[in-house]
């Protein structure tokens, strides 16, 4: 981040524990709440939260000037959701996603993703979280090229350890829920915009992820294209998964059950929304509904 009218370079502030040696797995649940035993109230808790943010900042340093992106933010988000975060340029949308994606961690305050608690992980520790939680959805597709559609979906699954066979029944049956059955030996330079999204949406949720997290993910495509690609994220939600959105197309946010509005690094709305039923002719074709289970791999 750059300080409007200077060329000098922000460094993030963050303020984490520092640590002798870095666990194997780093898993830290909440504290247990005095007179409540293990496996009660608090994992039932932890088990519907998929985001729990509290009091988060975030503040940028150049050693003499500091710039909060966020100031405080408090967010809950739980199993099934389906949220769209909306905000203009500065708002503090795009330090939100980053800490809510495992990409950054806040300058203070508490994250738990799914019960674990990402506020002090170091980066290694932060790619294996997301790896296992999150499932990534861009604006620009991030497909390798010269590659086919059914190997991109199968990459999150070989960094997994998975032997072939299993990735590429996977990545067939991923590539099927969103209608790209038919052009899974596709390279990126063969498909469409829209065909392009799909099998990206198809990589992201291969792995079972607690979390499904778009980043203006219909910023590059047409309306036809757009209709499909969030009929796809209507039918995953409607399959139980929790979606975000981060877009500033109010039309896309109207769509999600719920839009939470930044202004100034704070929450300046969050509103509920009646069920949204998409127009039949933003169905995808040939789409094979898989029930999602929430097995990850090992």
């Amino acid at each position: 981040m750059i300080v409007p009218g200077s060329s000098r370079q922000l460094r993030p502030i963050i303020r984490r524990p520092r640590m002798l040696a870095k666990p194997a797995v780093a898993l830290r649940p909440r504290a247990m709440p005095p007179g409540v035993a293990p496996g009660q109230q608090t994992m039932r808790r932890r088990s519907r939260r998929v985001i729990d943010l509290r009091q988060a900042t975030k503040v940028y340093d150049t050693g003499t000037i500091h710039v909060p992106a966020l100031r405080g933010i408090t967010l809950v988000v739980e199993r099934g959701d389906f949220v769209a975060i909306m905000g203009s340029s500065g708002s503090g949308k795009s330090t939100l996603m980053n800490i809510i994606g495992c990409l950054d961690v806040p300058t203070s305050g508490e994250y738990l993703i799914d019960g674990v608690d990402a506020a002090g992980m170091d980066e290694d520790e932060l790619s294996d979280l997301r790896n296992r939680k999150i499932g990534f959805i861009f604006q620009s597709f991030n497909l390798v090229p010269r590659t086919t559609a059914l190997a991109n979906v199968e990459l999150p699954l070989a960094y997994a350890g998975l032997p072939r066979d299993e990735r590429r029944r996977r990545a067939a049956s991923a590539l099927a829920q969103v209608g790209m059955r038919d052009r899974m030996n596709h390279a990126p330079s063969e498909l469409s915009g829209g065909q392009q999204q799909r099998v990206a949406v198809a990589r992201a949720i291969v792995t079972n992820p607690i979390l499904i997290l778009a980043d203006e993910p219909t910023g590059n495509l047409d309306s036809r294209s757009t209709a499909e690609v969030l009929a796809i994220f209507h039918r995953l939600h409607d399959e139980g998964r929790t979606v975000v959105l981060i877009t500033h197309e109010p039309d896309v946010a109207d769509q999600a059950r719920r839009v939470i509005r930044l202004a100034d690094g704070q929450v300046v709305a969050d509103d509920e929304r009646a069920p949204f039923t998409p127009a039949a002719s933003a169905t995808t074709p040939a789409a094979t509904v898989i029930p999602h289970t929430g097995a990850q791999p090992a």
